[in-house]
């Protein structure tokens, strides 16, 4: 078995979706998240990045059913990079209007990690959170506030 490149977390989002899959597609995340963490370079049949955001998307293919779970790299900009990878929610891919909730919902998971409360305090190592902020910080400095000057 290969050894790990990258190291998983999960949000409490992507964990109760996950826990209501049936085995079959368990299977196939379980595959495509091993995939993720053994392969320095993956195909991008099964991660992308979300054109225009700081997000990439988990492919899952389960007969005719494409599921889709949006993905931050938590310790680089580039995916390939990165050592961390937080896997921030799932669906069922419908059609592709569907991505803008869903790339917004990704952001406010990763807002309540960047700016931890109680609960997700307790969701997220603190060693983690605090690369994640570094990492966000730096692109919302970068990103929007140097638009503005």
């Amino acid at each position: 078995m290969n050894e790990d490149i990258r190291e998983t977390f999960h949000s409490m989002e992507y964990d109760e979706y996950y826990t209501s899959l049936d085995t079959k597609t368990k299977a196939k995340y379980d595959y495509v998240e091993t995939i993720i963490k053994t392969q320095y370079v993956v195909n991008k049949k099964f991660v992308r990045n979300l054109e225009g955001t700081e997000f990439y998307e988990a492919r899952v293919s389960v007969g005719t059913n494409e599921h889709r779970t949006i993905v931050f790299a938590v310790d680089s900009m580039s995916f390939i990079e990165s050592k961390q990878v937080l896997f921030l929610n799932s669906f069922l891919k419908k059609d592709t209007k569907q991505y803008k909730g869903e790339i917004e919902n990704a952001r406010r998971i990763l807002n309540n990690f960047v700016k931890p409360d109680e609960q997700s305090e307790a969701n997220f190592d603190s060693a983690i959170a605090r690369n994640g902020r570094m990492k966000f910080n730096n692109y919302i400095q970068g990103g929007k506030e140097d638009d503005k000057a």
